[in-house]
């Protein structure tokens, strides 16, 4: 694994190389990490997953896709969105248009809620412009002073675990919220805040990370997923120690506009 910061390691967690046997079952639940304040585990770095039952699935998951021969999956799809039980992971095209959170601001010190409310407004935007009108995101600041479920369709809340600088959810998730950890407030150049929530809030409108495609040759997770477009070694989700080509932030490629836009 290329390590280009030890933040680099906190933003996407440890990912190996893929191994030329598959994981046993404790080898995969072993190298998850787990959030302390939920014991959520977390896999792929930034994904959480909620219960064992859902992480034996996904196990199998892995271990239905991994190819013996190369370590890595072979997808019979050519052109990347989550898929469960054979259809995409995304919003229907009402609720895609009325993404709303809040943010539990009391959980954030000032600077850090006033600095996230902006990196939330450029990260939203950049999705909601790719996708041309599909998508819109809807921060309903009134909740912010008692940020709960039942407030928004997603929640954002602080942690300060240091294993992650943030991780997300999937539209099929059943714990919709966004965990942003303290270590996302200092220095993680060359990412911004705003990068680091364009990343997450891909993974929110169903997207995968684009490293697990076979082209990357490492990394591999699963083959659960639809291609959108051709490979894109720079996407916004695709891990810069996974043999990504992207050295400065977080930022859609040309390719993550047109995916977004051909989902929604």
């Amino acid at each position: 694994m290329l390590r280009y910061s030890i933040v680099i390691t906190a933003l996407f967690g440890c990912v190996s190389d893929s191994p030329e046997e598959p994981l046993t079952l404790d080898e995969f639940v072993s190298q998850a990490s787990v959030d302390d304040g939920t014991g959520v585990w977390v896999v792929n770095g930034d994904e959480p997953v909620e219960t064992m039952e859902a992480m034996v699935d996904t196990y199998w998951r892995y271990r239905r896709t991994f190819d013996r021969a190369h370590g890595v999956g072979v997808s019979e799809q050519e052109s990347i969105v989550n898929r469960v039980n054979g259809r995409d992971d995304v919003w229907s095209a009402t609720q895609a248009k009325n993404l709303t959170y809040c943010i539990n601001r009391s959980s954030f010190s000032t600077s850090e809620y006033n600095a996230l409310v902006t990196a939330m407004n450029s990260a939203t935007g950049a999705w909601e412009s790719a996708a041309g009108g599909g998508v819109n995101f809807i921060h309903n600041t009134a909740a912010d002073s008692n940020c709960r479920k039942n407030s928004a369709l997603f929640t954002i809340k602080r942690v300060c675990t240091g294993q992650y600088l943030a991780r997300a959810f999937f539209p099929s998730s059943g714990k919709k919220e966004v965990l942003v950890d303290c270590t996302s407030f200092s220095n993680i150049s060359p990412w911004t805040l705003a990068g680091v929530m364009r990343h997450e809030l891909g993974h929110t409108l169903g997207l995968r990370h684009e490293h697990t495609r076979p082209e990357s040759g490492t990394c591999f997770e699963d083959n659960n997923w639809r291609a959108l477009t051709s490979y894109d070694a720079a996407s916004v989700m695709h891990y810069p120690q996974c043999n990504g080509s992207n050295n400065g932030d977080l930022n859609l490629t040309a390719n993550d506009k047109a995916g977004i836009a051909a989902l929604y």
